[in-house]
């Protein structure tokens, strides 16, 4: 773990696992012809369509880097801009059948990928991990960017 091989403390274990799940999102994206940011946008846009501000809150990008990842992820037709029908003058971003597709599959290989990072650990010490894991998430009211397999995408 460490350079002796001990216990790493908990802001550099916490770091280490935040650049593992970086690499595993770079390394998937890049299979599916995508960068990191439209991996996690497609991830996003599972549970449903949302607006521009909405996204830029939930991915942590200014608009004007939202606009700029909507257009280059609406080129190859994986998401498309609709109208927002509680506002006739925004737009919503929604999914199309071809990204709804990928994103199923890219969210399949992402979550396999991630789930192999702690292979080595028993159940019980899973149970654990993701117990604490939860709080500080809920502590500190991240945005739900990725969910449970359990939960189900509405479009």
């Amino acid at each position: 773990m460490g350079a002796q091989g001990g216990q790493l403390r908990i802001v550099t274990a916490l770091a280490r696992t935040g650049f593992l799940v970086n690499a595993a999102y770079l390394e998937t994206s890049r299979e599916y012809g995508l960068t990191a940011q439209q991996g996690q946008l497609l991830s996003v846009l599972r549970s449903r369509p949302m607006g521009m501000g909405e996204l830029g809150a939930v991915l942590g990008l200014a608009k004007s880097t939202v606009t700029g990842l909507i257009d280059r992820t609406e080129r190859p037709g994986l998401v498309r801009r609709e109208p927002d029908p509680s506002d006739s003058r925004a737009v919503r971003v929604a999914l199309t059948e071809h990204g709804r597709e990928i994103a199923e599959a890219f969210f399949a290989d992402i979550y396999r990928r991630i789930e192999e990072l702690q292979i080595s650990l028993t159940a019980t010490e899973r149970r654990t991990l993701a117990q604490l894991l939860s709080r500080v998430v809920a502590d500190n009211k991240v945005s739900v960017v990725f969910m449970e397999p359990s939960e189900t995408p509405r479009s």
